[in-house]
């Protein structure tokens, strides 16, 4: 993506229990199951084309940011095991009426210290026009589903 003042890069690290293998396999293998960890927010996860884990796979999302109801068509444009990583490309939905483009990145790897694991959420954009916002809020919301999924694994485990 060139510089712009409407392309855009947020990062976040969100601190969980789990380890980066059981956080990566909710992303690259399982999201239909993300919906069961944090129903407030996922309202579900589908496999629209392809197979979960691939590249290529295209998965629906219907959500709920902001107070409202939203959807997203994404696009599985990688996924490393080793690495733990997984990076989303919005195809179609909510984000496209403000976004030309929208990539997600979550990448998952042990602490330095201690037990338990680091998630680093990339978000990486290209807004429609200078009067859209910068998703601020957005970043927020992964970083709560993160605390959500974590708390499943965790209690799970």
């Amino acid at each position: 993506m060139a510089f712009s003042a409407l392309t855009g890069k947020l990062e976040a690290d969100v601190e969980i229990k789990a380890s980066p293998e059981q956080f990566h396999e909710m992303f690259a293998h399982k999201p239909h199951h993300v919906h069961h960890t944090c129903y407030d927010k996922i309202q579900g996860c589908d496999l629209h084309e392809g197979e979960w884990g691939k590249v290529g796979t295209i998965v629906h999302w219907s959500y709920v940011h902001d107070g409202k109801a939203k959807k997203a068509k994404e696009v599985v444009e990688a996924v490393d095991p080793d690495k733990n990583l997984v990076t989303f490309r919005v195809i179609e939905g909510d984000l496209m009426e403000e976004y030309k483009s929208f990539v997600i990145t979550i990448q998952v790897s042990p602490k330095s210290e201690g037990s338990g694991s680091l998630v680093h959420w990339t978000l990486e954009y290209e807004k429609r026009h200078g009067g859209i916002a910068h998703p601020e809020t957005l970043l927020q919301f992964v970083q709560d589903i993160s605390k959500d999924i974590d708390a499943h694994l965790t209690q799970a485990s």
